[in-house]
């Protein structure tokens, strides 16, 4: 789903034209950026949370030339999925197992 099938999709969804679905996707990402680059968590219940990790500084090697070389330390944006969305993938995955089960057992 590329960002157009997702605007005309949610403004479908929630009876509102698609420019003032995009306007309301625009100030939600503006919003959640904002509070992340002040190191804030944004937990959406039901759904995961989202939070800026920092990775530390590190050694790389080059596997070809054995070249040692250090990454600086940078900011990570993290999302841990909750356990109720954790639960229905796992369902939905569970469920496209069985089909194809039944699939070749039909065969």
């Amino acid at each position: 789903m590329n960002n157009k099938e997702f605007i005309t999709a949610l403004s479908k969804r929630t009876g509102r034209t698609p420019s003032d679905t995009l306007k309301l996707i625009e100030d939600f990402e503006a919003l959640m950026t904002s509070h992340l680059e002040e190191n804030d968590t944004i937990a959406a219940v039901g759904f995961g949370t989202f939070e800026v990790k920092k990775k530390m500084e590190r050694v790389s090697v080059n596997p070809t030339t054995g070249k040692r070389y250090l990454i600086p330390p940078k900011l990570a944006l993290s999302f841990k999925q909750s356990a109720s969305l954790k639960e229905r993938f796992n369902a939905d995955a569970d469920n496209m197992e069985a089909s194809a089960e039944d699939h070749v057992s039909r065969q």
